[in-house]
């Protein structure tokens, strides 16, 4: 009885708490934002990374990509600082943003945008690609100790920062060792221009090569229902070395919202989703089973919903939330509902029966469709 009354009082706190900071804004377009205010919520803590390294940041981070980069949309300035100051509001401190991403102009939307906050949120952002694009319209690879000098130099100002909290390495590079990148970013921290260092899709092995020569708080790697390798390729090196994960595209790019069918279209020219195999509309339908699964399972799984009823997105993040301490699920939108509808996952308590018989289900789930075209998953994983 008292660890079940522990559990309600924790499931009643979380939820006044995202109630109160959502109601900070009207999905009407009355937000009122709160420009003098810390954040009205404080939202569940998680600790990415240990000891001089670590970081503790909301349980939940919110990716800028999307604000005006890769995902159909080009949000006026008005519009971006809106859904921004929503998350601020809403208790999210940590953004992620990249210097590729654009390129350039994502970091310095954000670091217009989010100057006012910088002294109580997070910015993490990201280095690895080269300032041309190759024959195929690929960004180039490039960690060279000069590059990655060069990107912090211009990120600092863009973003509007005096140190870069957390600096991820976006892709491998192949003509760079990790250790020389490592070594680098060591240097960049006793200079006092990055405060911690992040690795993004990389394989267990590099990982630790890395970790050796300057500690790692977080690898960034993608991180969902559809995609679950992570568990067994990467966790257990993670947790042996005190490392935190942040997962990116924790809703793959919107599909497991259960907003998307194969009848949605993508821009060609600002939304990378229409290269992707499992976008092509057969992949999609194919796929939609596994909506079918979230929508069944979330039934009556949210008290504070007014059916009761927890939406695929709710139970995809939930599901994370639940399965280790050290994830932060990473997620970006650009429409205020879609921001309440993901805080509101934090309502959703999953006990280890109910992520069994998730895993259950989606184990005997075909998926259609790769994540990524060959060129692009050639560089994940090294």
């Amino acid at each position: 009885m008292h660890k079940q009354d522990t559990n309600r009082r924790e499931f009643l706190k979380t939820t006044s708490i995202i109630g109160i900071a959502l109601g900070a804004f009207s999905f009407g377009g009355g937000f009122v934002p709160l420009l003098a205010r810390e954040p009205i919520s404080s939202l569940p803590k998680r600790t990415l990374g240990k000891g001089s390294y670590a970081l503790e940041v909301s349980a939940l981070a919110f990716g800028c990509m999307g604000l005006n980069y890769h995902r159909s949309q080009n949000l006026s300035k008005n519009e971006a600082r809106k859904i921004l100051e929503a998350a601020i509001n809403a208790g999210i401190t940590l953004f992620d943003t990249a210097q590729v991403y654009g390129p350039d102009t994502n970091e310095i939307l954000v670091g217009e945008l989010l100057k006012p906050y910088n002294k109580r949120i997070f910015i993490a952002t990201k280095f690895g690609f080269g300032k041309e694009g190759d024959k195929a319209g690929d960004w180039v690879l490039d960690s060279s100790p000069k590059r990655i000098r060069e990107v912090v130099e211009n990120s600092l100002k863009r973003l509007h920062l005096e140190q870069i909290p957390l600096l991820y390495q976006h892709r491998a590079d192949p003509k760079t060792p990790i250790e020389e990148i490592a070594s680098t970013v060591k240097e960049l921290i006793k200079e006092g221009k990055v405060a911690r260092f992040g690795v993004c899709e990389l394989s267990a092995t590099t990982i630790q090569k890395a970790h050796r020569i300057c500690p790692i708080t977080a690898v960034q790697s993608e991180y969902h229902l559809m995609w679950r390798n992570v568990e067994s390729e990467l966790f257990p090196t993670l947790e042996k070395l005190g490392i935190g994960f942040v997962a990116y595209s924790p809703l793959n790019r919107g599909y497991l919202s259960g907003k998307l069918n194969k009848n949605s279209t993508f821009d060609p020219t600002n939304d990378n989703r229409q290269t992707l195999p499992r976008f092509e509309p057969n992949a999609m339908e194919a796929n939609y089973q596994i909506i079918e699964i979230l929508k069944a399972f979330g039934r009556g799984k949210n008290p504070h919903s007014k059916d009761k009823n927890a939406s695929p997105a709710q139970v995809a993040i939930a599901y994370l939330l639940a399965k280790k301490p050290y994830i932060v699920p990473l997620f970006g939108t650009t429409k205020r509902e879609h921001l309440s509808e993901n805080m509101n996952s934090l309502s959703l308590k999953l006990t280890q029966a109910d992520l069994k018989e998730l895993d259950t289900a989606l184990d005997k789930v075909q998926i259609v469709g790769d994540r990524y075209p060959i060129e692009q998953a050639n560089r994940v994983g090294k």
